[in-house]
């Protein structure tokens, strides 16, 4: 199997039938063996009727239907699972990717040894405020953050090594951070390619402004868990003994300001600055207990399995 193509959707029975035939021409006319895995992330269309149709006529075609809306991160963890080939390549469903591009990103990874390539849609026909803004400032802080050094983090059209998409987890609303996830799993040759936008052709977008802020505070995890997540001793108990320490040193100043400095004066109760030095230490204490707990959690959860978050309901042509 040369190519896997990965393909989660919601709501998109207008476009399902032209993109099979597009696909399969380009693919079929450029001499790639191939499956096509449609992932029907709880449409409520007639979606997963063309989709089961397209199986029972060609074998190639693949079908999963969840139980429900799970989130696309879900739909690619499905994909990816029983995904054969050797290169897997990921598209939306709304024709805005173009599959004539299948075959370069083919070549790139299979050729060029990439790990991992991105599409870069540096032309969009999207809004420009609600959508082209606020993504290229996302893509500029995710950058900054994750050390990836891609335009466009968001597009849906990447191809992968089989390896990594079997390595890596995609959980969450993680799928914005594939090729961070990659690079955290040790795929350091992650590619970009310019790929052709398509204006939409039927139905709307399903994804509104706030997918951009749920993408920054996903951002602000995965950076956690990129930094600290294999040692959380490192951040709750470094702050949590600088905190004390500062806390435990102005107490012990206080006391010596009370006892031999300033006998006569007040308190060390009617001072702010014992209120301060409390503080502090009962912060860096709980910091530090945080760090020990994460670390006691971290190493009993290794031995654990991840179990993905959703239900499939039925599948096509797909092999237990």
């Amino acid at each position: 199997m040369n190519i896997s193509v990965v393909i989660p959707l919601l709501n998109e029975e207008e476009s399902l039938h032209e993109l099979y035939h597009w696909i399969a021409d380009t693919l079929q006319s450029n001499g790639f063996l191939y499956e096509i895995i449609f992932i029907d992330d709880g449409s409520t269309d007639s979606s997963w009727d063309i989709i089961s149709d397209l199986s029972e006529k060609h074998n190639e075609v693949k079908a999963i239907r969840f139980l429900k809306n799970f989130g696309k991160s879900q739909a690619l963890h499905a994909g990816f699972a029983v995904a054969l080939g050797e290169v897997v390549i990921t598209m939306d469903a709304d024709l805005q990717d173009n599959p004539e591009e299948i075959p370069e990103l083919y070549a790139m990874v299979k050729n060029e040894g990439y790990d991992l390539v991105s599409g870069w849609k540096r032309k969009r026909y999207d809004s420009v405020i609600a959508k082209n803004l606020p993504s290229k400032l996302f893509n500029f802080a995710a950058r900054k953050t994750s050390g990836v050094s891609l335009h466009d983090f968001n597009c849906g059209l990447k191809a992968y090594k089989n390896e990594v998409i079997k390595t890596i987890e995609v959980t969450g609303e993680m799928h914005r951070y594939i090729p961070v996830l990659a690079k955290n799993a040790g795929f350091g040759k992650i590619g970009e390619k310019e790929v052709q936008h398509q204006k939409r052709k039927y139905g709307t977008t399903k994804f509104g402004a706030e997918r951009f802020i749920r993408g920054f505070l996903d951002l602000i995890t995965i950076w956690f868990l990129s930094s600290f997540g294999k040692r959380p001793m490192h951040l709750f108990g470094a702050w949590g003994a600088l905190m004390f320490l500062i806390g435990f040193g102005v107490a012990i100043y206080l006391g010596i300001d009370k006892l031999f400095l300033n006998p006569t004066g007040r308190l060390i109760t009617q001072r702010p600055e014992f209120y301060i030095t409390l503080t502090a230490m009962i912060l860096g204490t709980q910091l530090f207990l945080a760090g020990f707990i994460g670390e006691l959690l971290l190493r009993n959860s290794r031995s654990r399995k991840v179990t993905p978050n959703y239900i499939v309901k039925e599948q096509r042509n797909i092999r237990e």
